[in-house]
């Protein structure tokens, strides 16, 4: 965009003899009718115009179209006109008389800078996509209180601790909550308290001074001030040393820390999130944990429920896992067959949706494709015996049955109360036991009450 033909015509032809695909105008009005029908990755643009001060067609440009770089040409004595226009968005400028090797230096250097710039935005979507509820697959009752609580929690500055067993996917929420927060272009720093010995975690939390001790030449910033307002997620808490745990419940009251071997705190923004598969309150009760810390991080729990108590979601986890392998190791799996579904519905897994993704990958790499069959799953993985995989609808209502009523008398021996809590006669109950051979913890001989309540019922004549 240049008034001067001459300087205009020249630029057109050399750029595009060096392969771009290059537009011209001649005034504001002629550029921002361009801009709005096609987009452009960098423009020219003089800031002496005849029909707009070019600062101001600068801002035009880039309320239209955010993404296009612009190169402003000025003259010598015109540099304050070029300050101004960096303030206002501008990534380089030119000074007129224009040298071509000048030029095409600085156009390739704004086409790379274009290109990372371009390359990040799309990291960032990706990564705020992969950490977005339709990729934490689940869809039971569960799952869906889950995703529930995150929505409500991710907008605030909560801390919040994560309870679930290993391989629940503990960290994929704490994830989701920062990805879904006001500052979701932060950072996110975990840290697993477990992996690192107590000298050296405390340092990577909280930084050191210069000569703090022996081989501490330069100062180190901590965790706590690398991740700004962003969110530092400490997995495993459980495992935090007690003497740590005093600094940390002193980040989160005060929002201060002090690095090892400095005399004055520092100021920290950063959000806690906790997740541990221990029982917190317990390791308190057994003094292995602080009490004034667990009551600051249970500000609000996200309890994560095992694979085992949200069988539904196996289905679609497993499909997930299939493509996603089958993409990495480029084999050619569409799912699995109907005998390996039913395997993989009634496993246990103690190891959660981690030693699942594991079947799964291991099956990907050895099987032939292009499903999944039982053979391809790994030898030792027997059924829960609490889950019912046949098809037929009587002997399923049957183990359905059997396995409610050994529930109701684990948690209430009383058999008076199981039966009111059954909602059935006691005598019924009885039945029941002996029809589904359900063997009772042995607590001595049954009274004569009991032995005739337990007897079928006499058949009427």
């Amino acid at each position: 965009m240049d008034d001067e033909a001459v300087l205009r015509d020249t630029l057109a032809e050399f750029l595009s003899q060096e392969g771009f695909c290059v537009s011209t105008a001649a005034s504001a009005q002629e550029a921002l009718e361009l801009v709005k029908r096609e987009h452009f990755d960098i423009t020219f643009c003089d800031l002496q115009l005849p029909d707009e001060d070019g600062v101001r067609l600068l801002e035009k440009i880039l309320q239209i179209s955010p993404d296009t770089f612009v190169l402003v040409l000025t003259a010598y004595g015109s540099l304050d006109s070029a300050v101004e226009a960096f303030k206002r968005g501008a990534h380089d400028y030119l000074t007129k008389p224009v040298r071509f090797e000048e030029l095409l230096a600085k156009l390739q250097h704004l086409m790379r800078y274009r290109q990372l710039h371009l390359e990040n935005q799309w990291l960032r979507r990706e990564l705020h996509r992969q950490y977005d509820f339709d990729q934490i697959i689940g869809d039971s009752q569960a799952m869906r209180e889950v995703f529930a609580l995150v929505s409500k929690v991710a907008p605030t500055r909560s801390t919040v601790l994560i309870l679930g067993e290993s391989g629940t996917g503990k960290e994929l929420i704490a994830r989701a909550i920062h990805y879904h927060s006001m500052e979701r272009q932060e950072r996110f720093l975990a840290v697993n308290c477990a992996a690192i010995p107590q000298d050296l975690l405390e340092n990577q939390l909280f930084g050191h001074k210069r000569g703090a001790y022996t081989g501490a030449d330069r100062d180190q910033e901590g965790l706590f001030v690398r991740a700004g307002r962003g969110t530092l997620f400490f997995d495993e808490i459980a495992e935090m040393p007690l003497a740590l745990q005093a600094k940390l419940l002193r980040a989160i009251e005060q929002k201060e820390i002090l690095p090892v071997g400095a005399n004055e705190p520092v100021r920290v923004q950063a959000r806690i999130l906790a997740a541990t598969n221990k029982d917190l309150a317990q390791l308190v009760e057994q003094g292995r944990f602080r009490e004034d810390l667990y009551y600051r991080l249970n500000i609000v729990t996200i309890r994560l429920p095992p694979l085992r108590e949200r069988r539904e979601d196996i289905p679609a986890l497993v499909e997930f896992f299939v493509a996603r392998h089958s993409r990495e190791l480029k084999k050619h799996f569409v799912g699995v067959d109907h005998e390996a579904m039913k395997v993989l519905m009634g496993a246990p897994w103690k190891g959660n949706v981690r030693e699942l993704e594991n079947v799964i990958q291991r099956a990907v790499i050895l099987g032939e494709g292009p499903l999944i069959t039982a053979k391809d799953l790994p030898p030792g993985l027997a059924p829960d015996p609490e889950v019912c995989l046949t098809d037929d609808l009587r002997e399923a209502v049957a183990h359905f049955e059997r396995q409610h009523i050994k529930r109701i008398l684990r948690e209430t021996p009383d058999k008076k109360e199981a039966a009111r809590r059954l909602g059935v006669a006691l005598s019924s109950l009885y039945r029941k036991i002996e029809e589904l051979g359900i063997e009772l913890e042995p607590r001595g001989e049954r009274t004569a009450t009991e032995k005739v309540l337990a007897s079928p019922a006499p058949s009427r004549s």
